[in-house]
């Protein structure tokens, strides 16, 4: 999928989300690509996805919230415990202002983190060629 086919891929999803959580939507992408501006955004698993050097973010759209999939480093954001429901998901709430500069942190965090790794998660290793 080229850059230009994820931009309206994404566009596409968020004008097709439900009225309410669309101006949110747009804010969350604003955010990850002003934070992320090297990362490509494309559709993954039927959600938008945006990649740099491996996977970063995901965010998708429900009726009563936003849910936010930080590959990696959920754990490590205390201060976003009260919206984590599960292992690495965040569920912010359409009746209460998303904690945008939190959700920063996060993705500034996300970002160091495929820096150093390459995308990789800790205690994986690729197979060397000589093991094939």
């Amino acid at each position: 999928m080229s850059e230009q086919d994820g931009k309206k891929a994404v566009d596409a999803y968020i004008a097709a989300a439900p009225k309410v959580a669309q101006p949110r939507l747009g804010q969350l992408r604003k955010l990850i690509k002003d934070t992320a501006p090297k990362a490509t955004e494309r559709l993954s698993y039927g959600m938008p996805h945006y990649e740099y050097k491996g996977r970063l973010i995901y965010f998708s759209a429900f009726k009563n919230h936003i849910g936010v999939y930080p590959v990696g480093e959920a754990a490590q954001h205390k201060d976003l415990s009260r919206y984590m429901t599960g292992k690495g998901t965040y569920r912010f709430p359409l009746d209460e202002p998303m904690p945008m500069d939190l959700i920063r942190k996060l993705i500034e965090a996300r970002v160091k983190k495929n820096e150093e790794t390459g995308g990789r998660k800790e205690g994986y290793a690729r197979p060397s060629s000589s093991a094939r």
